[in-house]
């Protein structure tokens, strides 16, 4: 039947086309290609199990971000399916396509091809403004439309016409069966041939702080012709490649931001010295050293241990860790086939924890370390030291590691009057002088797997890991104490400290920048934070393993997705570690992206200019919060330097840029008691602002005190308990003492303080009324306070 004759079936009533209709198909398949109509029905019904997805794991549909599809204009051709048959009723197709939504069957014919409701519900109000604002339609889809509208066909006819438009709005459901190949992480080790190919000798030295486990496998590194060391932080790494050169091994050093090489020719050395993240997994060695194994269950970094451990080509693979890890390993070992040798260590000094708490930083003593989890905590009780005439060391995270390691040298020093340390949990770098840890609370907050913020008291493995720092066999210390501050605290930390460890469940996977490319060419317009999402949901892991938390390279994805980049780089810009929590590092990353996708190297020049260089010593803590967040920004450039090179081309200069910035920071850590004085004190003991009274003078303490003890009575409290019902007639200190989270003994040095500066304050007042009208007195020197 040729084209021209197909013409005159338009002029035939609808009963007689139906008759026709199958010669039609036939003549038009050529010109207008497949024709998926009624024809068609009982091939679709036939196969729809078959194209089903597959797996026992239900998709979260709710990711699927559906496409728009938009409605087609006027063709060039005209409107061949009218032409065919007649113009087509929008009333009576509205009709038609309300039917076909409403219809049991077709809704579950719908979900054997992934439409759930919800997918189901959005598909349709796509396909049904396609149909409705089009000005013409595919011939097929015109031609079972007219059908419908004259009883010559069933709405049901419409479906695999809806499938096509539902395929196109959400490409997922077409490649479902791709998509849960790419992202099988069943069987890892798998994914590393070169270590699969050569029969490791796995060595776990397990046991807790200072008991020589690391010091054993490091003497085992050093004595190899080659070997790797993989730490989990960049002072760990620093302090390894000094201890290797110092010992005549030479060393390299790899860290996300640095590269040092100590041959004079450039050449590697055949030791390197590297965080985690960095080992390479193709380079062959006689000894590897994983340090704290035990990290490879961490929700955010644990897949850096797991790559490490399945993948280094290491004739020994020595493990550093906790006992908790040592079912894991050989577990994960039994998929490789490989033994694992365990050694155990006990501790080198003996612990003990006191039967009586701080209470007063008055009854501080040479060699203390006071651990707090917030920032806000440092500061205050470094204020606190300060006023009792002792100075102390400050230690926390987002300080640079120069300035690290100097207040690490000052604290240790025994010729320094610095005796006293006040840190965060991160005190392992080289603090070999700590007689007594002290717990100034035991709540921290923490993120878990589902990127979920929580306030909870600290593990077991976190209560050792910082208790062990006390009392270390190669300092003077050599029996060391652990205490809390608060004594309510102190029967929670016992009880924390003799439960058992639970061992180790899982380690962490993150799929592979191929493994995104795979996904972004079967879904070429979803966001790369939108395939994550796909890729995590669609996952299929063995029961060893889970997919590490991506928040923050979803975070980094979706500040940067409006710039045009290509995948690798978008990829390689997403998992730059930054602090998400600083405003000028996340626009910094920001910029840097903007300016790679303009091809504006980013020069030396251009940095200055950016940060406002030079800077000045910081005046309060802001300040010094501020030239942190810059000393972020260098490393994020040094970072970003090592993988794109010819766009970020002067690392050697900036990298010195950095070191004179990390000695201005030193100076104002160094200083960090004045600094506070100068910004926090008022802000801290809010003493502003109050009418007179002690109540009121006194209530921003106690709220603070509040904060810091809250939620340490009852062991797993996420929430302090609501007040009683008369609580309201009693003052705010009366409140606090009453829910335990002030003692009377703290109320009273709180008023103690308080009085104090009333009286200097009252003083001041006297001393200022008393100069004659019209003079001015004298400024009072900064440091008179």
């Amino acid at each position: 039947m040729s084209f021209s004759r197909a013409l005159l079936w338009a002029r035939l009533p609808a009963g007689r086309q139906a008759g026709h209709r199958a010669a039609i198909c036939s003549a038009l398949r050529p010109h207008f290609g497949p024709f998926p109509g009624v024809l068609g029905q009982v091939s679709v019904l036939a196969t729809a199990s078959s194209s089903a997805s597959g797996g026992s794991k239900i998709p979260n549909t709710s990711l699927f971000v559906p496409l728009t599809v938009k409605p087609q204009g006027p063709s060039a051709d005209g409107d061949v399916g009218a032409e065919l048959t007649r113009p087509l009723d929008k009333n009576e197709v509205k009709k038609v396509l309300d039917k076909f939504y409403k219809r049991k069957e077709i809704q579950k014919l719908g979900a054997d091809y992934g439409l759930d409701a919800r997918l189901f519900h959005q598909a349709f109000i796509s396909f049904r403004n396609y149909i409705m604002q089009s000005h013409s339609l595919d011939v097929d889809i015109h031609i079972v439309l007219n059908d419908i509208c004259f009883g010559a066909a069933h709405a049901d006819d419409l479906f695999p016409f809806f499938l096509r438009h539902a395929k196109q709005i959400f490409p997922v459901l077409d490649c479902k069966d791709d998509l849960r190949k790419i992202s099988d992480l069943r069987i890892p080790p798998n994914w590393y041939p070169d270590a699969r190919a050569m029969q490791r000798k796995i060595i776990f030295h397990s046991g807790p702080t200072n008991s020589g486990k690391t010091y054993h496998a490091i003497q085992k590194y050093f004595s190899a012709k080659s070997g790797v060391y993989c730490g989990p932080l960049k002072l760990l790494a620093h302090e390894i490649f000094e201890k290797s050169n110092a010992a005549g091994v030479p060393c390299d050093l790899v860290t996300g931001e640095e590269r040092v090489t100590v041959q004079p020719n450039g050449k590697q050395a055949s030791h390197v010295s590297c965080t985690v993240e960095m080992c390479s997994v193709t380079t062959p060695y006689e000894v590897a050293v994983i340090d704290e194994i035990q990290m490879i269950r961490d929700p955010a970094r644990g897949w850096a241990w797991t790559r490490a451990l399945l993948g280094l080509c290491a004739e020994e693979v020595h493990l550093c860790g906790e006992p908790a890890a040592i079912d894991l390993v050989m577990e994960l070992m039994y998929t490789t086939g490989e033994e694992v040798e365990v050694r155990d260590y006990k501790r080198l000094t003996p612990i003990s924890v006191l039967d009586h708490a701080l209470e007063s930083l008055d009854n501080l003593r040479p060699g203390d370390c006071i651990v707090c989890f917030s920032k806000n905590d440092i500061y205050s009780v470094s204020r606190q030291i300060e006023i009792r005439g002792l100075e102390s060391a400050v230690i926390y995270g987002s300080l640079p590691p120069g300035t690290k390691l100097a207040q690490a040298k000052k604290f240790n020093d025994p010729n320094d009057p610095c005796k006293i340390l006040v840190a965060t949990d991160a005190i392992g770098m080289g603090l070999n002088f700590i007689r007594r840890i002290i717990f100034y609370s035991l709540i921290k907050p923490s993120i878990n797997e589902k990127g979920e913020r929580e306030l909870e008291p600290i593990t077991t493995s976190q209560a050792l890991q910082i208790a062990g720092r006390a009392g270390r066999f190669s300092s003077r210390f050599k029996e060391g104490e652990v205490t809390t501050m608060n004594h309510e605290d102190l029967s929670l930390l016992k009880e924390i400290l003799k439960r058992p460890v639970d061992p180790i469940r899982a380690a962490g996977l993150h799929p592979t920048a191929e493994q995104i490319e795979m996904f972004a060419y079967h879904l070429p317009d979803a966001t790369l934070s939108n395939l994550i999402d796909i890729f995590v949901d669609f996952s299929q892991v063995d029961g060893q393993y889970f997919v590490c938390n991506m928040d923050d390279f979803k975070f980094s994805a979706e500040l940067i997705q409006h710039i045009p980049l290509s995948l690798r780089v978008r990829y390689v810009f997403c998992t730059a570690p930054i602090n998400k929590k600083q405003p000028f590092v996340c626009s910094s990353l920001l910029q840097f992206a903007r300016q790679y996708s303009r091809n504006e190297p980013l020069t030396f020049a251009w940095l200055r200019r950016y940060i406002k260089w030079p800077l000045l010593p910081p005046k309060n803590i802001k300040d010094l919060m501020d030239l942190e967040a810059v000393h972020d920004v260098l490393d994020l450039y040094l970072w970003l330097s090592y993988r794109f090179m010819d766009m970020f081309p002067d690392a050697s200069l900036i990298r010195d840029l950095q070191k004179e910035l990390d000695g201005i920071i030193q100076d104002g850590v160094h200083n960090i008691t004045k600094l506070i004085k100068m910004s926090e004190t008022h802000k801290l003991l809010n003493l502003e602002g109050f009418p007179s009274g002690s109540q009121s003078r006194l209530s921003g303490t106690l709220k603070s005190q509040a904060r810091r003890t809250r939620g340490t009575k009852a062991l797993g409290s996420k929430a302090t308990e609501p007040p009683s019902p008369d609580a309201g007639e009693l003052s705010l200190a009366s409140r606090l003492v009453q829910q335990g989270l002030l003692t009377p003994d703290m109320l009273k040095q709180l008023e103690k303080e308080w009085m104090t500066q009333q009286t200097e304050h009252n003083k001041e007042k006297t001393e200022s009324g008393t100069h004659p009208k019209g003079t001015r007195r004298k400024k009072k020197e900064p440091d008179s306070d």
